[in-house]
């Protein structure tokens, strides 16, 4: 794929970034693994990710693991510069869907773990829901890591004031409490625009409400025309009003960490947001029992997700010291030490929550509830697909685009590019 083959000097920068290349070894003698992940949400996820490092390290003498994390959009600007060269990574974090780590995997860039499978027994530790997506690819690419929900999180007592008394269970529902809030002088909803997969949530949330899960998944797959869909069109619409209507002013200008600042002051009433925001509401200094969770209001009965899983790569020259971090990161100890650290759900089927806090109920509800699982649109369109499908939605978010055109548009984009 041309995006592996950068310029020798960005090559380089990444080199240097990651500290030594894939395979390296340090001076002493030991392995060294560079582990490259996404910037943990919280300062709990980023002890907890030290700790299994010296944990492991302690347990292994013979095995170092050097962690290298980095921003969303700069792991996947990393990721796609290195792999393939000496630079790359043994162990990657990267998102699970077609669009992301299953470039990657159709790229050959990651190594198939069907011989770890059997010798770690893989297959009996994961849930059936977090195995599919590493087994999509036709082998076994790929190790769950975490199963991560979006829902809206809102402030109770921000509700209670504009005389919301119950959550929302449809688009419409959701709407009409979207305008009582604005009435009341609250901010409805906060979102970041510089990181374009913020505000795609809420356009991803419409097109499930509005077009239904089987019509979502055939404009994914390619199957369905974007153009002639009037469900698309209603959904870019109702972007358009969110975003003039509902959302904090300038949010074009900031980014999604600026943006959750809001939601923990009391400033916007609602935050679009995956089952890690539990550990941030908490090291943020707002009280869980004034917030609330409840699905996003599709009507479909779909969970919001997806699925980050650790990936070791095909040219890694220490794939069995890899395999063996790789199965002490997801072992049973390790998942339940961490539940609610990365997410409220383990991917081991062993292990369950025993806490009772209300956040981490309401998730557990929210899990159980679920009927299926749909995707992040930039896991499931190709990089240049997604980044298209950011510009229309920017476009039309801030009034540069008629959303009547929007689908016409993206369906161009795609007919023109494969």
């Amino acid at each position: 794929m041309r995006w592996f083959a950068k310029a020798a000097a960005a090559v380089a920068a990444v080199a240097l970034l990651a500290g030594c290349s894939a395979g390296a070894g340090s001076s002493s003698g030991d392995t060294t693994l560079q582990w490259w992940v996404v910037n943990p949400s919280n300062q709990k996820a980023q002890d907890g990710l030290n700790k299994i490092i010296t944990d492991f390290e302690a347990a292994n003498p013979g095995i170092k693991v050097q962690l290298t994390a980095r921003a969303v959009d700069a792991h996947k600007d990393a990721l796609r510069t290195a792999i393939g060269t000496p630079a790359a990574p043994d162990i990657y974090q990267y998102w699970a869907g077609p669009g992301l780590g299953g470039e990657l995997v159709k790229a050959n860039a990651s190594a198939d773990l069907t011989d770890y499978y059997k010798q770690y027994n893989w297959d009996s530790r994961f849930a059936d829901a977090a195995l599919g997506p590493v087994k999509q690819y036709g082998g076994y690419n790929g190790v769950p890591f975490k199963l991560n929900g979006q829902a809206l999180y809102y402030n109770k007592k921000l509700f209670a004031q504009a005389g919301i008394t119950t959550p929302p269970t449809t688009l419409a529902e959701l709407d009409a409490d979207a305008q009582k809030l604005k009435d009341a002088g609250i901010t409805p909803i906060e979102f970041g625009g510089t990181v374009n997969w913020h505000v795609m949530r809420l356009l991803d949330t419409f097109l499930e409400g509005n077009c239904g899960s089987a019509t979502f998944d055939k404009l994914v797959t390619k199957k369905a025309n974007w153009g002639t869909e009037q469900c698309v069109t209603k959904s870019f619409t109702e972007l358009q009003k969110w975003s003039k209507n509902y959302f904090n002013p300038g949010f074009i200008g900031i980014n999604n960490d600026e943006s959750s600042a809001l939601f923990y002051s009391g400033k916007a009433a609602m935050a679009l947001e995956g089952d890690w925001f539990n550990a941030s509401i908490a090291s943020n200094n707002m009280k869980p029992e004034d917030v609330g969770i409840f699905p996003l209001s599709t009507g479909t009965g779909r969970l919001y997700g997806f699925e980050e899983a650790e990936y070791i790569t095909k040219d890694s020259s220490h794939k069995d010291a890899a395999a063996k971090f790789v199965d002490y990161l997801t072992s049973s100890k390790v998942q339940q030490d961490n539940l609610g650290t990365f997410a409220t759900q383990s991917v081991d089927k062993d292990v369950k929550s025993t806490a009772t806090d209300s956040l981490t109920t309401s998730w557990n509800k929210v899990f159980t509830d679920a009927k299926g699982l749909y995707m992040n649109n930039d896991q499931n369109l190709s990089q240049t697909a997604t980044t298209e499908y950011w510009r229309i939605q920017n476009l039309v978010a801030t009034g540069g685009m008629d959303p009547s055109k929007a689908g016409t548009e993206f369906q161009k984009f795609l007919d023109s590019n494969g």
